[in-house]
């Protein structure tokens, strides 16, 4: 069993980045510039922010955080977003979800310039990548593909089953390992209505969880050798940390690892990946990669 370290793996794409962003400087060109709305105090919101805020410093870009307070009206906030779109140093911004009730999300996603979407959810770019165009790609999918490059997984005619149908992993992963330019992979969904699931997860050559179901992965539902990999971080009760808490992933990670080709850990597996997926995205966006 090898683990696949995210942590380490964003660490030196991040380096990499870097590397780039002051060539492009020196050249005389832009410092990338990403930008990011937060609404209200969700705890695991600001931790994510101030993550990419972090991440833009490691990278070389310019970052911005615009916050609100959660009685801020949808009006309010497409306003916000009409005015990113239309900063000329602004390369690419987020809207951190999830927003308050009252708010409109799909509304304020569509309201984003898709040339700025850098997190990847405005359907031009979502139908972009169905058929295979250049776009930005949802960071956690385009996280877990890095990965499985990066320690050479072939997935070329593999069994790949993903369970979670979600609009930002589930359904975009699907698309994704099924494109012969991606994972040329044979693919099945499964989901929380699915018959027979851990027949179908034990036929898995790749299996990717990410159903928000702490521990739901267990030893009897993975095939020997299957690569798997694990997106779930769910906050769980654990009296013994500081923090009272611990984040556990969708995967019994202590039954299922021996079982293991490869398996990412949580934390420090496909998190890393999924911030330094938007850095990626970010430096694509200011030297106008997919769209000019």
């Amino acid at each position: 069993m090898q683990l696949i370290d995210g942590k380490a793996t964003a660490a030196a794409i991040k380096a990499e980045i870097a590397q780039e962003v002051q060539q492009i400087v020196q050249r005389g060109g832009k410092q990338p510039h990403l930008a990011a709305i937060l609404v209200g105090h969700d705890g695991g919101s600001e931790t994510y922010v101030k993550n990419k805020v972090l991440a833009c410093e490691a990278c070389g870009f310019k970052s911005t955080l615009i916050r609100f307070e959660d009685d801020i009206t949808e009006e309010q906030l497409l306003s916000e977003v009409d005015r990113l779109n239309h900063d000329d140093d602004v390369d690419g911004f987020i809207v951190q979800l999830p927003l308050p009730a009252h708010i409109d999300e799909q509304k304020v996603i569509m309201a984003i310039d898709y040339r700025k979407d850098v997190d990847g959810f405005h359907p031009v770019n979502v139908g972009r990548m169905a058929i295979g165009l250049p776009c930005f790609i949802s960071a956690t999918p385009l996280g877990i593909l890095t990965l499985l490059r990066r320690y050479n997984i072939d997935t070329r005619g593999k069994k790949c089953v993903i369970i979670g149908r979600s609009n930002i992993v589930g359904k975009p992963m699907a698309q994704l390992m099924m494109q012969k330019q991606w994972g040329d992979a044979t693919v099945t969904v499964c989901h929380s209505r699915s018959q027979n699931l851990k027949e179908e997860c034990r036929q898995a050559d790749i299996l990717i969880a990410a159903i928000g179901r702490p521990a739901f992965v267990t030893a009897d539902m993975v095939k020997p050798g299957a690569v798997v990999i694990d997106v779930g971080t769910t906050r769980v009760a654990d009296s013994t940390r500081k923090s009272g808490h611990r984040l556990q992933g969708d995967v019994d990670f202590e039954q299922v690892a021996p079982l293991c080709s490869y398996i990412t850990p949580v934390p420090g597996g496909v998190g890393p990946m999924t911030i330094c997926s938007l850095m990626k995205n970010t430096l694509a966006a200011g030297k106008k990669e997919y769209y000019k």
